[in-house]
């Protein structure tokens, strides 16, 4: 596998070859928190003048090495093109014509730049705080209560119906989606302002080991059987954890509204 150092110079002599304006590398490898390993990928930005020219042949992506798969894809007015080399390293890589720089700078939390002999990227600056998460106000967290206890009829629906793929949609990418900003927002409540990460892969580092550990049984979707004890014990989880919430910040919490969601649940799913 190519080392960091070999990575990048084949990134800035593919740059030099092609006459990129500029270059800048975000994502994983930028963030001084994120933990090294090499799974990490090579989050690149080409600014070009010309994207045309560039996108109507690309044999010069083989100068990067062999791939096994790749992808590629249009984002606003830039081309991303998603790179899985033999070696087992990955470029992400987007050319982004120089009058859309910012179009690219919103997109990233930060960045660092590689070359830029023209100080294109001088006038530009990131968002630091795009994965921040800040203290709930009231009506945030009523709204994330009621967002989680009626969306939560709909996996009880998908669990009776036998309908695996909907329950398990509604219950990780709704539910426990709620049950995540929920614990977010108690870092908040202690820390302020806090940098949770890219789907909150920060989150439980802020938090006691324990908390974790009661997520993590959750995430078992693999059979019906599955999906309801993982209903059931989100269900009660998010209720502990939306009260401690609660006292924390002095905000209302219908209590009655869960514990008749969860006696819903539990009357309907112990016959299924």
């Amino acid at each position: 596998m190519r080392t960091e150092p070999e990575m990048l110079d084949v990134i800035l002599q593919t740059a030099q070859t092609l006459q990129v304006e500029a270059v800048a590398m975000s994502g994983s490898r930028t963030d001084t928190k994120a933990p090294k390993d090499e799974f990490q990928d090579y989050d690149v930005v080409y600014v070009v003048d010309d994207l045309d020219t560039l996108t109507s042949n690309l044999a010069w992506l083989d100068s990067f090495g062999k791939r096994i798969i790749e992808q590629h894809n249009v984002l606003g007015n830039r081309r991303l093109y998603l790179m899985l080399f033999e070696d087992g390293n990955r470029i992400d890589l987007t050319l982004c014509p120089k009058e859309y720089i910012q179009e690219w700078v919103d997109s990233e939390a930060d960045y660092t730049v590689l070359k830029d002999e023209k100080g294109l990227f001088e006038s530009y600056t990131t968002s630091p705080q795009r994965y921040w998460t800040n203290p709930a106000s009231e009506i945030d967290f009523e709204k994330a209560c009621n967002e989680f206890w009626w969306v939560s009829a709909y996996v009880v629906k998908g669990i009776c119906r036998n309908q695996l793929i909907y329950a398990t949609d509604h219950l990780y990418g709704i539910c426990q989606q709620e049950l995540l900003k929920v614990l977010a927002w108690q870092v908040a409540s202690d820390k302020g302002t806090v940098d949770i990460g890219k789907n909150y892969k920060y989150l439980f580092n802020n938090l006691p080991a324990e908390k974790e550990k009661d997520f993590s049984i959750l995430l078992d979707f693999s059979s019906l059987d599955k999906v309801t004890q993982s209903l059931l014990a989100t269900m009660k989880l998010f209720h502990r954890e939306a009260q401690i919430l609660a006292q924390k910040m002095s905000f209302a919490y219908d209590k009655g509204v869960a514990e008749k969601m969860i006696e819903y649940a539990e009357e309907r799913l112990s016959s299924h």
